[in-house]
């Protein structure tokens, strides 16, 4: 049994459905003592001052003056 083919499973059920499989799974990890896997990806606002747009960001370019 695939990954993919659970969550088509899960997909086709009503959201009632959903939760009590919800709370199954949660059930089994705190069973069989499993955690939940870090987030791999990007946190929100991870970047925050890495980046510095300058002030006139949103001003037109000198280059498109004469489609204006």
């Amino acid at each position: 049994m695939t990954d993919r083919s659970i969550l088509y499973q899960i997909e086709l059920l009503p959201e009632n459905l959903k939760q009590e499989v919800m709370d199954f799974v949660g059930y089994l990890m705190a069973k069989y003592k499993l955690e939940k896997k870090p987030h791999s990806g990007p946190v929100f606002g991870s970047a925050k001052g890495k980046y510095v747009l300058s002030d006139d960001f949103d001003a037109p370019l000198d280059d498109f003056k004469e489609y204006m």
